[in-house]
């Protein structure tokens, strides 16, 4: 102990930037001059939210123990009432004057003090326990005494301070009786007091010292020295239940949590090895809590007793690999060890490993009770109703005697029994294991192998750490003891329950592989089918009484009923299994064929889901989902479809607001395809694929249902507001390109073209994004006539069509205008939008007649014969539409709100035109909001975008608009920044803004400021030989809210960048790429967000985006900022030709005055680092770039 406080006095000296856990105004308060430090604080003033509070300790705690107050703080500072709350001053010790304004909270265990009323961790907490004392000190004071210093508050007045004191006395007293109690009886039960794992000292990155740190139970705990450790005076402590060991090299390891990443370093590499399997230890501990029930609870079947079916039961057998609850837990204890380990999945944290809980998760209730109740009768059965006397008799005949077990076919035969487990461990048959050696087959048995004389060894050489685990508690277990059985009694075979449906039905043999081709009739054979207690069985004819095969319904996953005709038998359904099969099923006869869909959904649906059996579905089925708030579980849910409309049931038995299809605004298949999005505009839903096989039926089903399904307006895409998609998508782009296009809508457009387009748009609108360049607006205008004229049932319908054309002849106008709105009223919804949506358009067109020639007349003999799909010849059709753009106001209904938002947009295009015509804008210009160095207020810049403006020059017109000169080593940019991804993008110079513009999403904005790395990217660019680089870093792919197959942390990968492909091996020495990605699709953004906790502070976001606009996203991580300016420089060479920077600058600036030194060259977003840390190493980086590229 003496060399370590010799090692804590001197330190050792390390290249790091040293960071106080006390908070810079309140570091002076650890100096008190009466008593000993008080070890609270908390770790920052510029980052509250960031850190744990920490409590002040008072005496009692033992050496090597845990304070009490320590161990309460999670359970009781954030969840304790508070009691009284407000602003006070509050006066730091030594003498000072300066009184800080803090907002202090008081409640049964802490006064505690915060920056702001909106922080959520305090600044210091004071247990109410070691309160000796308060008392006024005038002028509005008051001071609080405690067993280690003194804390002295000023109120805005005697009053409040009068209040305090009441309010704190009252509630020290009542906390003085409790710890009289708790004290007490703590002395009894000393022995319980959680002892330390493992204590010692550890270097902290950012500390002068060495700090002392114990790892006890499922908390870490710092301490500034071993002194202040038996004090119970501590820093901090951590909860392992968030956090994670990494070994880093040789002496060091981080602990990192959402919070924090702590890089510790240890004396030598066994004591490092020791500290890393002492916090694992810890973190299985922490997660041994109801963290173990919810993983075991994931398998639906662990979520009921497998003995008496009651819900969500806490203990378990680990010998017979049951979840039980409480009360036949009891009845198990009774059985004895032999028989039964019982163990609780919440209190026995030391028993549940990694291997015992995924033994649960493989086996769960279900497989065990396919064995051990696979002939329960129903007269024996219990419920969680039954008393103590039926579950131990129950208990005793299913464990201890085997009565309704399901018999191994070499029961009886001991030699056979044997050499079957010997073979079956070597598998991952873990049901086969389980079959035997409750059996008979012996644990011990002799392989005949010397070099693995056991089962157990033979597990362990072939890998399977499940079988290893399951003989490892089964090592003392009692086979059921057959003795006990009259010897006349057989193995109980359940009695047949009431048939619930039967008859015949054709079938086809099952499948492994979706239907791609229509079933003759000559495929199906009839077969004698029976629903019954749960099993669907089909027999060769009505005599049989042997089935050719079963369908258990807890096995159906999916019901499916196919369009009358699919196949050769009229009516047919499909069955979907969680084996991957597929069953085929028909009749001849409709009603017959549904009395059976209804049989058989009745059976397998879940009761929270049975009012999906009203509906007329056409697929039924259970999948997992996420949605809504529950982004962090995938949750089980039944999903109904009819037509164009998914119902869904979640597992608590709500019913969710039905998603309409075809209005979705965003349909896609991520993560291999393994999630099916689905956007609406108020909520997203994300369909895991489970199941490949029903999976994909579910995809293709969702997908058709979401498309155009006939050439109706209902039976379009719609959107939100009942507006084909189609429509809404050539109007936005006409309103956009071709207001002012002479001849808009008079003049056709290619032919081919119009086709092709209208063919696309029809297949999946939501797909498309009409362009300006790619399409004409001519192209576009004709696709959206022949539209509305090849429009079955037309816009206006064939029933009130003739009405339309009748109320032309209504001589007064008033009476006219009230026809219409009739007429328009007895329209459906869809017709009535579209009909609302497209008049708006033609009355915007109209507005720019003076260049586009296209007034209301011009408009309505277009748009008559094309809506009321005639051939020109009435002029009534015309009269129609001219009536209707002329009345749009009265007959629509507008409000002067929406009119005026429609006038202000129409000035705004005119105003563009006007400009446009002068020569001071170019035809798309776009107003934005730019900010120069930093966003704020006062540097906020409004620029218009021409479609030809460069980066480059949007740079130079900021500047200019500051008068700042672009001197000959300023490398001014213009940066995309993603607040929600906390990254930034350079735009390089010659990147056109516009399209950026209409890319960017609300959480993203446009900067000008300095690139601080551009002049080392240029001599690392200069110094290198050749195109490519390659290296190693750390790669993470974005986890998608389901979390399917993709990994959840950053891995050690090798990759090579080339002027074309970026490719991404497992190691150094592998050949092929696991994956790889063309370089020009691939936008790469410095930083990395913070809650992903990187492994270092240089990363990169990447975002990939393929032609079928599937996007990916991935995370790296480079070692050192050297790597990180090479690999980023490699990739703006590679996507831009070898330019990163114009060789020649195209005008001279103006001087520039002195920069404000508040703007200055900050990174908006710093990569990763505490603030010390970035400050440092910015400041360094202004002062001399070319330092930190010296140093690697």
């Amino acid at each position: 102990m003496a060399k370590e406080d010799t090692e804590l006095r001197m330190g050792r000296p390390r290249s790091v930037r040293f960071n106080s856990l006390f908070s810079e105004d309140e570091f002076g308060e650890d100096q008190p001059s009466a008593s000993p430090a008080s070890g609270g604080s908390s770790w920052s003033d510029r980052e509250p939210s960031l850190h744990l509070p920490v409590p002040d300790t008072f005496p009692g705690s033992s050496p090597g123990t845990l304070s009490d107050s320590m161990e309460d703080t999670s359970a009781t500072s954030l969840l304790s009432p508070t009691i009284r709350e407000g602003w006070l001053d509050k006066n730091p010790p030594q003498g000072s004057y300066i009184y800080q304004r803090r907002w202090v909270k008081l409640d049964p265990d802490y006064l505690r003090y915060f920056d702001s009323e909106k922080d959520t961790y305090s600044k210091r907490l004071i247990p109410v326990s070691s309160i000796s004392r308060v008392s006024s000190v005038g002028d509005q004071k008051f001071e609080v005494v405690t067993n280690n210093r003194n804390f002295v508050f000023r109120a805005e007045n005697d009053a409040d301070r009068n209040e305090w004191i009441r309010t704190l006395q009252q509630i020290a007293e009542e906390r003085k009786g409790k710890a009289a109690v708790r004290t007490s009886m703590s002395l009894a039960t000393d022995s319980a007091t959680e002892p330390a794992d493992k204590s010692g000292f550890l270097e902290l990155r950012g500390f002068k010292h060495k700090l002392f740190v114990v790892v006890a139970g499922d908390k870490v705990f710092l301490y500034k020295n071993a002194e202040d450790y038996r004090l119970g005076i501590g820093i901090t402590y951590i909860e392992m239940n968030v956090g994670n060991v990494k070994e880093m090299d040789r002496r060091s390891f981080d602990l990192t949590t959402p919070y924090r990443i702590f890089s510790f370093s240890a004396d030598s590499e066994q004591e490092k090895e020791e500290w890393v399997e002492a916090m694992q230890q810890s973190i299985t501990e922490a997660l041994s809590n109801s963290e173990v029930a919810e993983r075991i609870w994931a398998v639906e079947s662990n979520r009921f007793c497998a003995d008496c079916g009651s819900p969500k039961p806490d203990w378990a057998s680990i010998n017979l690999c049951v979840v039980i609850c409480k009360r036949c837990a009891g009845e198990h204890r009774g059985l004895g060890p032999g028989i039964t380990k019982v163990r609780s999945l919440k209190m026995d944290r030391k028993v549940w490993t990694e291997e015992l809980i995924e033994l649960f998760q493989r086996f769960g209730n279900l497989m065990a009770n396919q064995f051990w109740a696979a002939n329960v009768p129903p007269s024996e059965a219990i419920s969680p109703t039954s008393g103590s006397q039926e579950r131990r008799r129950f208990l005793i005949a299913k464990y201890r005697e085997g009565k309704y077990r399901h018999y191994h076919p070499l029961f009886g035969n001991q030699e056979e029994l044997d050499r079957a487990l010997c073979a079956a461990v070597t598998t991952s048959d873990l049901a086969e294991t389980q079959a035997l050696l409750f059996c008979g087959a012996s644990v011990t048995c002799d392989t005949g192998d010397p070099q693995c004389p056991t089962p157990l060894a033979l597990a362990e050489r072939s890998g399977q750490r499940l079988q290893m685990e399951f003989l490892l508690h089964n090592k003392t277990s009692e086979p059921p003891r057959l003795e006990m059985v009259c010897s006349e009694e057989k193995p109980y075979s359940v009695h047949l329950p009431s048939i619930t449906h039967n008859g015949f039905l054709y079938k086809t043999p099952s499948m492994v592989k979706p239907i791609s081709e229509r079933k003759g009739p000559e495929e199906f054979s009839r077969r004698w089918c029976t629903l019954q207690d749960g099993v669907l069985s089909y027999y060769e004819n009505d005599r049989n009484t042997v089935p050719n095969g079963e369908i258990r319904v807890e096995e159906i996953v999916c019901l499916v009923n196919n369009p009358l005709h699919a196949h050769g038998i009229e009516s047919t359904f499909e069955v979907y299994t969680e084996a991957d099969r597929l069953y085929l099923f028909g009749l001849e006869s409709p009603a017959s064929a549904r009395e059976w869909l209804k049989s058989i959904a009745k059976s397998f649906v879940h009761p929270c889901a049975e009012e999906l059996l009203a509906l007329d579905f056409e697929r039924l089925g259970r999948l997992h989902y996420k949605g809504g708030l529950t982004l962090e579980r995938a949750q089980e849910g039944w999903f109904a479809l009819v037509g164009s409309t998914l119902h869904v049931c979640s597992e608590d038995g709500r019913r969710q607001e039905p998603l309409q299809l075809r209005k979705l605004q965003e349909l896609s298949i991520q993560g291999d395809h393994e999630v099916l999005v689905l956007v609406e505009r108020r909520r997203t839903l994300y369909i895991q694929g489970e199941r490949k096989l029903d999976f994909l039926g579910w995809v293709h089903a969702i997908q058709k249902a979401a498309s155009s399904s006939g050439d109706t307006l209902s039976e379009q895409q719609l959107t939100e507001s009942d507006v084909p998609l189609l429509v809404d998508r050539c109007i936005d782009y006409i309103t956009q390109c071709g207001l002012t296009s002479e001849g808009i809508y008079r003049k056709s457009g290619q032919n081919s073209k119009t086709t092709s387009l209208l063919e696309v748009l029809q297949r999946d609108a939501r797909c498309v994004r009409l362009k300006e360049g790619e399409h004409h607006v001519d192209d576009v205008a004709n696709t959206l006539k022949r539209f509305f004229r090849d429009l079955g049932d037309g816009l206006f319908t064939r029933r009130w069509a003739p009405n339309w054309l009748w109320a032309t002849a209504l001589e007064d106008e008033g009476a006219k205008v009230g026809e219409y709105r009739q007429l328009l009223a007895a329209l459906p919804p869809v017709n009535r939008a579209t009909l609302k949506a497209l008049i708006n358009h033609l009355f915007r067109v109209q507005c720019f007649s003076g260049e586009n020639q296209m007034n209301t007349h011009n408009l309505a003999i277009v748009f008559g014969p094309t809506l009321f799909q005639t051939d020109g010849k009435d002029y009534k059709a015309g009269r129609v539409v001219e009536d209707l753009i002329s009345h749009y106001v009265e007959i629509f209904n507008v409000n002067d709100q929406e009119m005026k938002k429609q006038q202000d947009e129409i000035t705004a295009i005119m105003k563009m035109r006007e400009a446009s015509s002068s020569g001071t804008q170019q035809a798309g210009d776009f107003i934005c909001t730019v900010y120069l160095e930093e966003k704020k207020t006062e540097t906020e810049q409004h620029v218009k975008i021409p479609a030809t403006m460069t980066a480059e020059e949007l740079t130079f017109e900021i500047l200019d608009r500051r008068k700042i000169v672009m001197k000959e080593k300023d490398y001014w940019s213009c940066f995309e920044v993603n607040e929600r991804e906390e990254a930034e993008r350079p735009l390089h110079y010659s990147e056109k803004v516009l399209p950026i513009l209409h890319c960017l999403g609300t959480d993203s904005y446009l900067v000008v400021k300095k690139q601080m790395s551009m002049e080392n990217m240029l001599l690392y660019l200069a110094s290198r030989v050749g195109d490519c680089k390659h290296g190693m870093m750390k790669f993470r792919e974005e986890r998608n809210l389901l979390g399917l197959g993709l990994s959840t942390g950053f891995h050690d990968r090798y990759f090579i960048l080339n002027h074309s492909w970026l490719r991404l091996y497992k190691e150094v020495r592998s050949h092929k790429p696991e994956k790889e990605w063309p370089v020009r699709n691939l936008k790469v953004y410095l930083g990395v967000k913070k809650k992903l906790r990187p492994p270092t502070c240089w990363g990169f976001t990447v975002f990939y985006e393929n032609e079928k606009h599937e996007k990916q996203q991935w995370y790296l991580c480079c070692d050192t900022q050297a790597d990180l300016r090479e690999w980023f420089a490699t990739f703006l060479q590679v996507q831009n030709g070898g330019a990163l920077w114009p060789s020649e600058r195209p005008r001279a600036r103006v001087a520039r005055p002195q920069q404000d030194a508040r703007l200055g060259n900050i990174s908006l977003i710093p990569l990763r680092g505490n603030e010390s840390e970035m400050r440092n190493s910015v400041a360094a980086f202004a002062t001399d770039p070319l330092t930190l590229l010296r140093n690697f």
